[in-house]
């Protein structure tokens, strides 16, 4: 792992608000892996997206690559529909803000910063 790759994976560590959803160019729809306040928080490769009161969402794992543009990130979900699928994205991580764009297993890794269909882009501000 490059020195940008990880000085963005120490950055990243910690909980994290989910404060905005794009789903297939649709601003805030309905959505299972969140809920108002839901936090996902970062150990190491690990993520964990628990509501408010606790209840466990999502669980897994990722990797990052800084040295792309835009950067890159690659989800595996250990829990879901979508479990043990490497979900091709890209992110920016900027102060308190991390913004990423996903798409679906097998698609191409999204290029912008919005969603077109099999895309899902969510806004995180770290939560204090």
């Amino acid at each position: 792992m490059d020195s940008e790759s990880r000085r963005d994976l120490a950055a990243l560590q910690g909980s994290w608000e989910q404060v905005a959803l794009e789903v297939d160019g649709v601003a805030n729809p309905p959505d299972a892996h969140s809920a108002p306040g839901a936090i996902t928080t970062f150990v190491g490769h690990q993520f964990e997206v628990r509501t408010r009161d606790g209840s466990l969402l999502l669980a897994g794992t990722f990797t990052l690559d800084a040295s792309t543009a835009p950067r890159s990130i690659t989800w595996i979900d250990s829990m879901g529909e979508d479990t043990g699928k490497p979900l091709p994205a890209i992110y920016q991580l900027e102060g308190d803000r991390f913004v990423f764009v996903a798409g679906d297993e097998g698609s191409p890794r999204p290029r912008v910063f919005r969603t077109t269909a099999g895309q899902t882009m969510r806004t995180f501000v770290r939560r204090r």
